[in-house]
């Protein structure tokens, strides 16, 4: 080889003589062909990446999430430290956000592997709080533990996701899912319903809407589903009419402050003289500034104050006139809050980020080759979706007065702890298991148990 070919093969070009062109062979780059024992990729793989717009929806709640508890929270302000409230919150945004990132890099498989463990915690704790929890308003929802208060509820709404999940994925059949599947869903959703029933009813109907979507998402056919409406309705009749039948003279005043009769004995409210106030005060059609603000309408009269004085461009963060007064602003009632900040058009805007949320998640579930993925991903988003328009509803006067926090917005430990852990389920499926976006699909069949292959049931292919 001449002098001039030998530089020409250190600069990487082909050699001068035309002969010797079929000899060449051009260099290899650096970030091709790597072996086994390294980063293992090429041309037809890609890294696992996570969604980008679930991470800007959960960017966004948080940064929505600090501006408007600080904003709501000025009932706490005026009796303490002024930045004690919005610490306390990010300390709780801050252990979620760990949580998140955490969980979006778990695989798919772990996720078979821990929903058994997640369901019997949640169903242990749930019935210690029923026996020993504490009693708060006349209500025991409730337990402390290192400091931050544990709502077991919260984790019941996401074991009914990974129950149902997990049950319609191992009973699916070609024309949707078994008879078999459709029962176990029904029986944990009683279970959880039955647990749930006594701490209120709104998380009951919640829990009941929740699995509900996700057995239509699943394939149930029409007749298995009006079966089991037939059946949820034949149940929660007759626990209704059993329960606003009993007639119980209660000292609300001494229960509702200390959690005692006048015995002396723990006890909490029954919840049926305070449906039947609701319901009656409930008016969709009519919601009057006019009427005489008592103690018992006080919450949703602030509430419709607040959003009219937000009007469509709102009074900006830090100057709301409601907060001062309207009870539990910044949980219950905070989207009354972020219309009075933010007006009609935050409220809207708010709105649209939770239903791209669920349209964003229905995507990544039509890109998942298994069931399981597929159910669990449009689950979580369901359970929070549905959570948010149930606070929004209440909070306009479209349903009756009930609490209920706004997901990632309300204050509240364990439901922010929750909805973080829902976005990072979603994040790790969009991941490793939705196939959009790569040039290569991947395997999601190798890292799921062989009884979890069923095909995707909401890919409506031939």
């Amino acid at each position: 080889m001449s002098e001039l070919d030998q530089m020409l093969k250190a600069a990487g070009a082909p050699p001068s003589d035309p002969k010797a062109e079929d000899k060449y062979t051009p260099p290899t780059p650096k970030n091709e062909g790597r072996n086994n024992n390294t980063n293992k990729y090429d041309d037809t793989e890609v890294r696992p990446r996570a969604d980008k717009y679930l991470i800007a929806f959960y960017v966004a709640l948080c940064l929505i999430s600090i501006v408007e508890l600080y904003s709501a929270s000025s009932r706490e302000v005026s009796s303490g430290n002024i930045f004690g409230p919005l610490l306390r919150h990010l300390m709780m945004l801050v252990l979620g956000i760990v949580i998140c990132i955490g969980v979006s890099r778990v695989k798919l498989k772990y996720f078979v592997i821990l929903t058994p463990w997640f369901v019997g915690l949640s169903i242990a704790l749930m019935i210690y709080v029923l026996l020993n929890g504490q009693i708060i308003n006349g209500a025991q929802r409730s337990m402390s533990l290192l400091g931050i208060t544990i709502q077991p509820s919260e984790m019941l709404k996401m074991s009914a996701v990974l129950v149902i999940a997990y049950i319609t994925s191992r009973n699916q059949e070609r024309r949707g899912v078994t008879t078999k599947g459709v029962i176990w869903s029904a029986f944990y959703v009683c279970l959880f319903s039955a647990l749930l029933f006594s701490q209120g009813l709104t998380n009951t109907l919640l829990l009941m809407a929740i699995s509900l979507s996700m057995l239509l998402i699943g394939g149930v056919q029409w007749r298995k589903f009006g079966l089991l409406l037939l059946f949820y309705g034949l149940i929660g009749g007759g626990v209704l009419w059993y329960k606003m039948s009993k007639e119980e003279v209660q000292d609300v005043v001494s229960i509702t402050e200390t959690g005692l009769d006048t015995e002396g004995n723990r006890t909490t409210l029954d919840r049926q003289s305070t449906w039947e106030a609701r319901m009656n005060r409930w008016d969709p059609f009519h919601a009057s500034y006019n009427d005489t603000i008592t103690a018992q309408n006080r919450q949703e009269m602030y509430a419709y104050m607040a959003q009219a004085n937000g009007g469509i461009t709102g009074v900006l963060p830090g100057n709301s006139r409601e907060t001062a007064r309207l009870p539990l602003a910044f949980s219950d009632y905070i989207y009354s809050i972020v219309v009075e900040d933010l007006g009609l058009i935050g409220g809207l805007f708010l709105l649209v980020i939770y239903l791209s949320l669920l349209g964003r998640a229905g995507v990544i579930a039509w890109n998942c080759d298994r069931a399981f993925p597929a159910m669990l991903v449009t689950g979580m988003a369901v359970m929070i979706v549905i959570q948010a328009l149930f606070h929004m509803a209440i909070n306009t006067g479209v349903f009756p007065v009930s609490g209920q926090p706004l997901p990632m917005i309300s204050k509240g430990g364990t439901s922010m702890l929750i909805t973080s852990l829902a976005f990072g389920i979603m994040i790790s499926i969009s991941r490793y298991a939705s196939t959009a976006g790569r040039k290569k699909a991947a395997k999601t069949e190798t890292d799921l148990p062989e009884e979890m292959g069923a095909l995707n049931p909401t890919q409506l292919k031939k």
